[in-house]
This record gives C-alpha cells, sequence and structure tokens, in this order.
C-alpha cells in the first residue's frame, strides 16, 4: 500500500510539472522571436550545465557557479562571433555521439579515459552547446516550430516505444552495465514508433503543402528519424552512465517528480544537433 501511494505521489508531481513546463516550452517554441529563443534555450542549457557541473564530480556551489558561467560565456561567443561559421559544431557533435555509442556500449573498458573531472566538463561542453546550437539553427527554418515539435515527438516516441516493447520482448541488453532494464528489443520499438511518427508528420506536411511528397523526400524524412532516434538512445545512455559513476539516481530535484533538467533533455541533447545536422545536409525542410 505505502508503495502504491508513493508511486500515486510521484505521478502526480509529473502531472502537475508537465502542466507547467509544456506551455512554457511550447510557448518559447512557437512564440519567441529569435534573440529571444536564443535566451530562452540558453537558460535551459545553463541549468543543464548546473547539473553536468555536478555530474562530472563538482558538488560545491562555488564551482558549478563558474561551470555555468563557462558554458553562458561560450554560448554568448557562439552568437557574437557569427552562428552561421560555428555550424561546424553539428559535426563535432554527431563525431562525439558516434563515439558515445561506443563508450556506453563497452563500458567500463574505457572508463579510464572519461572518468576524471577534466574529462567529463569537457564532455559537458560537447553536449550542451551543439544542443543550444541545434535548437537555434532550426529556429532560423520556415514553419520551425513543428521542426522542434516533431523531434521532441521523435525523442519521447522513442522513449515510450522502448518502455513497451522492452517490457513485452526484451531478452538482450543493450548496455547492461549502464542501464540494465535497456534492451536491443526496446529499441526496436522505439524505432517502429518513431517511423509511424515520421508517417504521421509526412501525412501531415502533404495536406499542408496540398502535394504528395516525393519517393526521395519520404526516404531522407524516414532516414533522418531514425538517425536521430538512434542517437537520441544514447544521449539517455551517456547521461546514465555518468550518474552510475557518480553514485545518483537523478541529475538533481529542481523538477519535481522528473529529477533534474539533465534527466529531461539528456535524449534532446543529441536529436537536435544531429536533426539540425541532417536538415543541413539534405537540404530538406518544410518550406517545400
Amino acid at each position: 500500500m505505502n508503495n502504491y501511494r508513493k508511486m500515486l505521489n510521484v505521478l502526480k508531481q509529473r502531472i502537475l510539472t508537465g502542466l507547467v513546463l509544456a506551455p512554457i516550452m511550447i510557448g518559447g517554441i512557437f512564440y519567441l522571436p529569435m534573440m529571444q529563443f536564443m535566451v530562452f534555450i540558453g537558460v535551459i542549457t545553463a541549468l543543464g550545465a548546473w547539473e553536468w557541473a555536478n555530474l562530472s564530480g563538482i558538488q560545491n556551489k562555488l564551482g558549478r557557479v563558474a561551470y555555468t558561467a563557462v558554458i553562458s560565456i561560450v554560448l554568448y561567443g557562439l552568437w557574437y562571433f557569427d552562428l552561421d561559421q560555428n555550424s561546424n559544431l553539428l559535426y563535432v557533435a554527431f563525431a562525439w555521439w558516434l563515439s558515445a555509442f561506443v563508450l556506453v556500449r563497452t563500458h567500463p573498458k574505457f572508463k579510464a579515459i572519461w572518468s576524471g573531472t577534466v574529462p567529463r566538463l569537457l564532455m559537458g561542453l560537447i553536449i550542451l552547446l551543439p544542443m543550444w546550437m541545434g535548437f537555434v539553427q532550426i529556429k532560423s527554418y520556415p514553419n520551425s516550430g513543428y521542426l522542434i515539435i516533431f523531434v521532441m515527438f521523435i525523442v519521447w516516441g522513442a522513449d515510450v516505444g522502448a518502455y513497451f516493447a522492452g517490457r513485452t520482448f526484451g531478452k538482450h541488453k543493450l548496455a547492461p552495465n549502464v542501464s540494465p532494464g535497456k534492451t536491443w528489443e526496446g529499441v526496436y520499438g522505439g524505432i517502429v514508433t518513431t517511423t509511424l511518427v515520421a508517417f504521421i508528420a509526412g501525412l501531415m506536411l502533404q495536406d499542408t503543402i496540398h502535394m504528395d511528397l516525393t519517393i526521395k523526400q519520404w526516404s531522407l524524412l524516414f532516414a533522418a528519424t531514425f538517425v536521430v532516434t538512434a542517437v537520441s538512445v544514447v544521449g539517455d545512455l551517456v547521461e546514465s552512465m555518468m550518474k552510475r559513476h557518480r553514485g545518483i539516481k537523478d541529475s538533481s530535484n529542481l523538477l519535481p517528480g522528473h529529477g533534474g533538467v539533465m534527466d529531461r533533455i539528456d535524449s534532446m541533447t543529441a536529436a537536435l544537433p544531429v536533426f539540425a545536422l541532417a536538415l543541413s545536409i539534405l537540404g530538406w525542410n518544410l518550406n517545400l
């Protein structure tokens, strides 16, 4: 009975927090002009930096404030020295997430490389800065709000699909030393779910532009969705690896029922920059 009440209390907290956060996020995505949007996402990134400092082993507030300040200054620098010229950061992010997959799959084999505080702080730079850049670059596209929401639905779809498929069919562990509950069957379930999300999005797009997508455009849509789904899983696993190493369950208790900001954006830190890079490389956006 006590466990049941505890679960209900956590669920209540999650719902209430979600009811507060969802309108703020949606409002920021759809209604803020570019400059205000950059600041809005910058604040989220700074909160993530505060928590990442803790994940890196910095427990004193002064050190965490200093790391947050460094991230904030670098964000300002990215804006001040021309965002277009800094889009190469997205390629760096993609290379990082490929490497991160190897780290989580083989953990703890390469633990000595990243377990120190300084390497983990540097990892935070590679994780948080491209996320901000990805948000900002996608914001520059026509119908940017729908593009960002689409990425969010991919992340949520991957998570929900993985949960139910993993619970039902899960047998083969994905990264047992990082997150024992995650399975390859869960990943496949997530891919099926996000493929459905992409299909629905494509149909909605066709209705909006009053023309059928070509086979090439459908292929690009599904390819981008597959890649973003895959890296979103890696983003989640990397934070799980950091928390396991740090010996904590949540990145913070900032969001009642949800843990911390990093617990909410871990998958987005990978999905956003990779999706932004895909749009840049493929030259595919909603302005067809």
